[in-house]
């Protein structure tokens, strides 16, 4: 596939967002490679509130297995942290039923999103977006490419489906979504580069907006990923981890770059 990059005027695109990316396992965040090999790299409420501080512009947290081994969600962290928050939490991890989501709500989560449930039940997409509105369901998509496809996985990437991701975006959207949160599993904690063709193949289906998550390691990956149709975030884990860049590095080289950002 030729990428189709570049071709978007800067005063026509609208200010894109940078989000911190939490994956926990109880209260610790953890960061892996292909979404496996996980390892602490610190405390997700100081994190949240580390990461707040440089200015992002939304907090994604997610239990990373509690679809795996059915711990719960953390809802202390996410009450604790939506304390010291002023900008979205979108919150996720083990929801299953419409009673989750809401029990994340009232939590303080400001959307959720779900991966795993959704796979083998997607009229949960319905039920949610009919009751808490579409725009407080982040649909969360893990994929990998095999035989010039990408396919669709769950449970952090460790069951397989025989979904197209390009099939199963337009299902998505017509239940309700409304936005998604597309990792590539090839990528993920690489620091290689966002896989600019998947991202490329989903936004030509996409008619909601789409945050690109696995790969980031360089300022400069940051160029094209926003040339695409309705990639309006990125969202950051392991180089905000590391403390390699901040989120204001990251904004800064993005308006150096005229590509407008939030706040």
């Amino acid at each position: 596939m030729a990428l189709k990059t570049g071709n978007m005027d800067a005063k026509l695109r609208p200010p894109v967002r940078v989000l911190a990316r939490l994956d926990t396992k109880s209260d610790k965040v953890i960061k892996g490679i292909h979404l496996e090999g996980w390892r602490i790299v610190g405390d997700a409420e100081s994190l949240c509130k580390k990461y707040y501080d440089q200015k992002a512009d939304e907090i994604i947290l997610i239990d990373a297995v509690a679809s795996l081994y059915n711990r719960g969600k953390l809802i202390q962290i996410i009450k604790k942290s939506a304390e010291n928050l002023f900008i979205p939490l979108t919150a996720g991890g083990g929801v299953k039923s419409i009673w989750d989501a809401e029990e994340l709500f009232k939590s303080g989560a400001d959307k959720v999103t779900i991966n795993s449930a959704i796979v083998t039940n997607p009229n949960l997409i319905s039920e949610i977006s009919k009751n808490f509105g579409s725009q407080s369901l982040v649909v969360s998509i893990q994929a990998k490419k095999e035989n010039d496809k990408w396919n669709v996985f769950y449970d952090s990437a460790r069951e397989k489906t025989d979904k197209n991701i390009l099939d199963w975006i337009k299902i998505c959207q017509d239940l309700g979504a409304g936005e998604f949160l597309i990792t590539s599993i090839d990528k993920e904690g690489t620091e290689e580069g966002f896989d600019l063709q998947l991202m490329e193949a989903v936004s030509e289906k996409s008619n909601i907006p789409i945050i690109a998550s696995g790969g980031f390691g360089k300022l400069s990956d940051l160029k094209n990923i926003f040339e695409f149709k309705n990639v309006t975030g990125v969202a950051i884990a392991n180089m905000l981890h590391k403390n390699t860049f901040t989120v204001s590095d990251i904004k800064k080289y993005l308006l150096e770059n005229k590509i407008n950002t939030r706040n």
